[in-house]
């Protein structure tokens, strides 16, 4: 007897072939004149990790008009994975980065203004991307998801040093600079589709949940992890002021002007910057139980999301995105 493989393929499995379409059509428009800067961008796109936001486009249809609507959907998922790109490069300048996924960033061998306008020049592609749908509301939702993507990253330029913020604020601030992101592209994906409008709602609101989820890990895994397993130094957000959910639950159970207190305050302030205290501190927080808390608030998320996907009327899809949130959810890098 012949053995066959009866194992049920991954979401990303199932789902490559059709982002291969979306990584061709990026490549096709992020080419640049500038061999330097062309370089990077190349390895940018080429590293592209899972495709998350596309994914996400793509399977907020699938339930759907699918087959009709594909060739807007690819295009629909080229334009919000290459703003991801430009969002990328502009987060690395505004960081100082000078890695991204253990590579050199676009900002570590340009003067910032080339960079910016590098970046400027990917924003308008990926914007020409969504226009080339031809469909008015995906327009006004990728333009939507760009004003809070920015807004985001300005609350936490002018409120994400403060260590006397509510979780409120740092749950605003997140969901514009990460989770609106995801709950753009889960709804440019199902007005695409012709999604219903309650289902179209719901999707949306799953994208925000994934994405609310994926922020408070990814900081969680700022602390948790060491600098080889995340591409970039470990405690990399303390370092840069910025106070995430992990922090704050760490303060929050201590005193307000104790010395514990004021050292924590005085690393966000940028008044120490030695690597010693830093570590000491991210090793404080990782013995404390802000991070199983922080934690608790993630899955509280993920779980959220999922329920969301009760409206779907294809059970496959639907148990494609309950994967993809569980991915969401269970990241180690």
């Amino acid at each position: 007897m012949v053995a066959t493989d009866t194992r049920r393929l991954s979401v990303f499995e199932t789902m490559q072939p059709d982002l291969d379409r979306v990584t061709a059509r990026v490549e096709e428009v992020a080419k640049l004149d500038y061999p330097l800067a062309a370089g990077i961008i190349g390895e940018i796109v080429r590293a592209g990790g899972k495709r998350l936001r596309p994914l996400l486009l793509l399977l907020s249809a699938r339930a759907y008009d699918y087959d009709e609507a594909f060739e807007r959907l690819v295009t629909a998922g080229a334009g919000v994975e290459l703003l991801h790109i430009a969002s990328l490069v502009h987060d690395d300048t505004v960081d100082k980065a000078q890695l991204r996924r253990g590579k050199p960033t676009l900002n570590s061998v340009l003067s910032t203004g080339a960079t910016i306008l590098m970046g400027d020049f990917l924003f308008a592609q990926s914007a020409m991307l969504a226009a080339a749908t031809g469909h008015v509301a995906v327009v006004s939702v990728f333009a939507s998801t760009l004003g809070h993507l920015c807004n985001g990253q300005l609350l936490e330029m002018f409120d994400g040093h403060r260590l006397d913020q509510p979780v409120e604020s740092y749950e605003r601030r997140i969901y514009g600079k990460t989770a609106s992101f995801y709950a753009g592209s889960a709804e440019m994906g199902a007005i695409l589709g012709g999604a219903p409008p309650s289902h179209l709602e719901e999707l949306r609101a799953f994208g925000g949940d994934i994405g609310l989820g994926f922020q408070v890990l990814d900081d969680i895994l700022d602390l948790s992890q060491e600098t080889a397993t995340i591409g970039k130094p470990a405690g990399n957000d303390l370092r840069q002021g910025t106070v995430t959910l992990p922090v704050l639950l760490y303060v929050q159970g201590i005193d307000r002007g104790s010395p514990e207190w004021k050292t924590v305050d005085d690393i966000v302030s940028g008044d120490i910057t030695d690597d010693a205290t830093i570590d000491h501190l991210t090793a404080l927080v990782r013995a404390s139980g802000a991070i199983a808390e922080a934690t608790v608030t993630a899955d509280a998320y993920i779980d959220r999301a999922k329920e969301r996907l009760a409206i779907l009327p294809d059970r496959e899809t639907r148990e494609m995105l309950e994967e993809l949130a569980d991915f969401f959810g269970n990241r180690t890098s």
